[in-house]
């Protein structure tokens, strides 16, 4: 099966993106592997043909919006976010009547359409650094209430916060991580910014998925505690055999993430099935949103 789909992206000129939350067997036969926007980035930057992106609809959505000229292929149609449906344009809209003039961050876990009315976007890893980057004193931040609330703690500008979360991160507790804690004791405890604020208070370090793989890496600790989605067990274990990881909770996996199979990359190939794309009048305001984002980066 998998070499089926090897041979399927080299006849096809696609490229496959695989998000750090897949199931193993298909990391494992990934081009490129890590968070959803560094994915879309790298992919823009090839000259592949197709992209089939083994992730959520958002993530399909960026890499259509910044390869507007690829196809872009998401294998499973069902394979959603419950927290980029918790803000709709409409609902965007209604709140923005309800504020004084402001600047609208969007996390990339956000559909285009939402994209597309927001000032500039950001990641769980650079939040803080585009907040901080505006020049007005006030920003509503969406849809993810527990990145504005660990982003307030870090900047001096007001964050007004939207009502949305990650379900998979928002379950972990503090006596969750307290009861692993007490079995690892010298476990370094790494926590995602989805995660609610009483758990950050608890964390050692806070990281995007591939903060944590970069900081397993180059850390001399030999044991770590895992505070976000089950999946990236493997791909930081792959990247450190001789370190030890351990979840904060055996919970915490996203059905969602879990959807693809390697049966559905296959059908999708053959038959060109789940193409995403985004239309063009969502698109160019989304892409702009998007390179704000990238340009604080260059």
């Amino acid at each position: 099966m998998k070499e089926k789909i090897r041979s399927l992206l080299k006849k096809r000129k696609a490229i496959m993106l695989v998000h750090n939350y897949q199931p193993p067997e298909i990391q494992d036969i990934a081009d490129l592997c890590g968070d959803s926007l560094e994915l879309s980035i790298r992919a823009a930057q090839t000259n592949a043909e197709i992209i089939v992106f083994c992730g959520v609809h958002f993530m399909a959505e960026t890499a259509s919006i910044l390869s507007p000229y690829k196809t872009v292929l998401l294998p499973h149609k069902d394979a959603g976010c419950p927290m980029a449906d918790m803000v709709t344009p409409e609902a965007l809209k209604d709140k923005l009547d309800k504020l004084p003039p402001m600047p609208v961050v969007t996390y990339v876990n956000s559909t285009a359409a939402v994209k597309a009315l927001s000032t500039i976007c950001c990641t769980s890893a650079n939040a803080i650094e585009v907040v901080n980057s505006l020049d007005a004193q006030e920003v509503l931040m969406v849809p993810d209430r527990n990145l504005a609330w660990y982003t307030a703690s870090h900047t001096r500008k007001k964050v007004h916060v939207w009502n949305g979360y990650c379900p998979v991160h928002d379950l972990l507790t503090q006596e969750d991580v307290k009861k692993v804690k007490q079995i690892y004791p010298d476990a370094v405890f790494m926590a995602h910014p989805e995660c609610r604020p009483e758990v950050l208070a608890l964390a050692d370090n806070v990281f995007s998925t591939s903060g944590m793989i970069r900081f397993a890496r180059e850390s001399k600790n030999r044991t770590f505690i895992v505070g976000t989605e089950v999946g990236l067990l493997y791909p930081l274990k792959k990247a450190n055999p001789e370190k030890d990881f351990y979840p904060a909770s055996g919970d915490m996996e996203c059905p969602d993430m879990k959807k693809i199979t390697l049966h559905d990359i296959v059908r999708s190939l053959e038959l060109m099935e789940g193409e995403v794309k985004v239309p063009e009048e969502i698109q160019r305001p989304a892409l702009k949103a998007v390179q704000r984002m990238v340009d604080l980066s260059l």
